[in-house]
């Protein structure tokens, strides 16, 4: 029972150390039995749950969007205030996606130096074959789920420039005109968002497929 709850704290504590020195948490979770392979795969689940998130996050702030173009009267000053909580919440959720993008990458290369080490210490030459095909295999796995997410992170970029844009400009100029000058830009907005979700759709399937192939 100890043993459990020693385990399910270690694993809450991955979050907080995403960020910080990889070697300081590696440490503290491999003193629980938390090898590196594990917290690979429990940081790939992240990156597909933020990702989930952050695509929610910018289909809100399109709709957000398409409010403040679709006034017509109203409180425009209340439905402007909406779009620049949406992007922001989009934008910090960006961030976030960004970050846990990052520690996977950490932590791939990390778990992958080890295991090409660790592969000179064996003395049975076939277990030595078999262990270097299994991180031949993991590694092909793992670049197919790296370029979903690099995808996936780019594409956030340009998407959020367009609604920072849009957002700082009526700031500055919140009237009807200003509103009819921007409300010709929704399809690409729309193009733009969309194309986004199906790039973490992309990258959620593939973390789930690696998720799966790790656990197999």
């Amino acid at each position: 029972m100890r043993a459990s709850i020693l385990f399910m704290g270690a694993l809450a504590l991955s979050p907080l150390l995403m960020t910080g020195c990889s070697t300081v948490a590696y440490t503290v979770q491999e003193k629980f039995g938390i090898e590196k392979r594990d917290i690979l795969v429990d940081r790939v689940e992240g990156v597909a749950k933020s990702q989930t998130d952050t695509k929610e996050e910018f289909a809100d702030a399109l709709e957000a969007f398409r409010a403040v173009v679709a006034v017509d009267g109203g409180d425009l000053e209340k439905t402007y205030d909406d779009l620049k909580r949406a992007y922001a919440r989009a934008d910090s959720q960006a961030d976030e996606t960004r970050a846990r993008v990052a520690s996977v990458k950490r932590v791939s290369r990390d778990l992958f130096k080890e295991w090409e080490t660790e592969l000179g210490q064996y003395s049975d030459a076939g277990l030595r074959r078999t262990s270097e095909r299994q991180l031949r295999d993991t590694q092909q796995r793992y670049e197919v789920l790296a370029a979903k997410m690099d995808a996936a992170t780019a594409s956030m970029d340009p998407v959020l420039a367009v609604f920072n844009d849009r957002v700082l400009y009526l700031k500055h100029n919140l009237n009807a005109r200003s509103i009819a000058a921007i409300g010709g830009e929704t399809a690409k907005l729309e193009t733009d968002v969309a194309r986004l979700i199906v790039d973490m759709e992309q990258s959620i399937s593939a973390a789930d497929a690696f998720i799966s192939d790790m656990r197999a």
